[in-house]
């Protein structure tokens, strides 16, 4: 168990950090899974703006840094044909 006062801000710092990732990971499978969506219904302009959303999240993922930002470009990368009908 963590006994110096360092040891312990960092146990809190690491509990706080993980529930963002985690909020920010479900919610990118969340978009990933809207974009699918719409794109297997046929309808081009929805498509196009749930895939600009997903991006638009992987950007600000990558930014905090949840996700490393070579991940975010193969992401960005393997939906702009969504973007781009």
């Amino acid at each position: 168990m963590a006994t110096t006062p360092s040891a312990k801000k960092n146990i809190r710092k690491t509990v706080r950090q993980t529930a963002r990732n985690r909020a920010v990971k479900s919610r990118l499978k969340t978009l990933r899974k809207i974009v699918m969506q719409a794109s297997s219904s046929g309808d081009a302009e929805a498509t196009r703006q749930a895939a600009i959303q997903f991006v638009s999240a992987v950007d600000k993922a990558a930014k905090s840094k949840v996700i490393h930002r070579n991940a975010a470009r193969r992401m960005k990368s393997a939906y702009a044909k969504y973007i781009f009908i």
